[in-house]
């Protein structure tokens, strides 16, 4: 089947594209239950179940889904926006750190606290250079 697509409409063109895209929606549904069917007769015959063979990724005992996290900043210009401290600093929190007297603490929700930052191990020295010998 060759369709000459310059002799096409726009609106022709459009609705072939929204068949095409149904047609494409409907031969994966059917690929993925076919897959499926084949996976599972594959396990059956092996007496296993797909937890057995594929068990939670990257879990030594899988808890679930991770809690939310407690906001422990809030922006001082608008209340609704709120950080957690983890990820990256939203912009709000680094254009805020940018005026005079703010600081990441003025910013803390009552209640929250900041974990103090780990001692850095001491730089070693580079010995000092001693002064030439005189002769």
């Amino acid at each position: 089947m060759s369709i000459n697509l310059e002799s096409l409409s726009p609106a022709e063109l459009q609705a072939l594209i929204k068949n095409a895209e149904a047609q494409m929606e409907s031969s994966r549904k059917n690929h993925i239950k076919d897959v499926r069917t084949k996976i599972d007769g594959i396990l059956a015959g092996a007496g296993l179940t797909i937890g057995e063979v594929y068990p939670t990724r990257g879990a030594k005992g899988a808890k679930g889904p991770k809690a939310a996290v407690a906001p422990k900043y809030r922006n001082p210009d608008n209340a609704a926006q709120t950080w957690s401290g983890r990820g990256k600093r939203p912009l709000w929190f680094t254009e805020a750190l940018k005026k005079k007297g703010v600081t990441a603490e003025s910013m803390l929700i009552a209640g929250a606290t900041v974990k103090a930052a780990p001692a850095k191990k001491a730089a070693k020295k580079a010995p000092a250079k001693k002064a030439p010998a005189k002769k």
